[in-house]
């Protein structure tokens, strides 16, 4: 899976966002073709370049509803888990201790993180595996032991 790194800023302005845009496209490079789809909320600081940036990958831009709050829940349930699994267990000292935290959250969230979703599997098993008796399991503290990761020992 590829990381892919955000800017943060406190005053974010159509020109920020749009560039914004184009950095994971640039980042990713022949790798962001699957991208079909962009959900995206009505905020009047997304500009129209916003859109075209996207529109030029082949990507649809589909905009929510106006009042429709819940045609937004993914983004809005990643934040809610970010904040409640790391960000509020945390002191945040600054934009780039922020950034460290957000990307090594992101990574353990979208690789080892078990989701519901997938019936508590994590988005890198294999569904056709069946998993033998565990031996011995290791423990990786990420973020300084907020999260741990467990693996079968070697």
């Amino acid at each position: 899976m590829d990381t892919v790194t955000l800017g943060v800023t406190t005053h974010p302005t159509g020109d920020w966002i749009t560039q914004q845009a184009r950095n994971p496209l640039l980042q990713l490079g022949d790798r962001a073709h699957p991208f079909r789809f962009l959900n995206r909320d009505r905020d009047a600081k997304l500009p129209q370049a916003f859109d075209t940036v996207f529109a030029g990958n082949g990507t649809q831009v589909l905009k929510a509803t106006p009042q429709a709050p819940k045609m937004n829940a993914f983004a809005e349930r990643w934040t809610r888990t970010a904040r409640a699994e790391c960000t509020d267990r945390m002191l945040i000292f600054g934009e780039r201790h922020l950034r460290t935290v957000l990307d090594q959250y992101a990574t353990h969230y979208n690789t080892t993180r078990a989701h519901r979703s997938l019936d508590l599997h994590t988005p890198g098993d294999d569904p056709t595996a069946i998993p033998f008796p565990a031996g011995r399991i290791r423990r990786r503290k990420i973020l300084g032991g907020l999260l741990n990761e467990y693996h079968r020992a070697s």
